[in-house]
């Protein structure tokens, strides 16, 4: 399968943003999606607000190819599908987001995405697991203490990525 992730990728950048460090996300510092604590844990070496300004698209790629993308094996996953896993693996972590897909497509939702849930994902129909998926991340959201702050943009956030992923398959 042709890798998505180029285009998804910048997708992600450009629903990311920028340096933004907003005191009620408990993700704290974050540049281009990035936390503090993340990119601290890849680069092996403590972090200022200096260091995180300056995180380029360049920098970040191959942890989020690494970290996300191959974490969840988007790879093998189709198209549009491969999008929003790699979307919500970013935002919530590639376990949440494998144990999502798992839940949304009936197989044993152990977090790891493996050969029964590439089987599943490529039997099912993508645009109606596009929806199944993209309904569960919000109610997943809807259930965050930081909903009430966050949530308009993680919904408008979810909208966003399914429009693009429907337009990876054709829909």
């Amino acid at each position: 399968m042709l890798s998505n992730f180029p285009a998804s990728l910048a997708l992600i950048l450009k629903s990311e943003g920028g340096f933004v460090n907003h005191p009620r996300d408990p993700g704290g510092m974050t540049n281009l999606g990035v936390t503090r604590n993340v990119w601290k844990e890849w680069v092996k070496h403590e972090v200022d607000e200096a260091e995180m300004r300056s995180l380029t698209p360049e920098l970040v790629t191959p942890l989020y190819k690494a970290r996300y993308w191959d974490a969840c094996k988007c790879d093998d996953l189709p198209r549009g599908v491969d999008y929003v896993v790699f979307d919500s693996a970013v935002n919530m972590g590639a376990f949440r987001a494998a144990k999502l897909l798992q839940a949304e497509l009936g197989v044993t939702a152990d977090g790891v995405i493996g050969r029964a849930t590439i089987a599943a994902a490529t039997a099912a129909d993508p645009a109606e697991l596009l929806q199944a998926f993209s309904q569960g991340k919000g109610e997943f959201y809807k259930s965050l203490s930081t909903f009430a702050t966050f949530g308009r943009g993680w919904l408008n956030r979810i909208e966003h990525v399914q429009q693009n992923a429907e337009l990876m398959l054709g829909v």
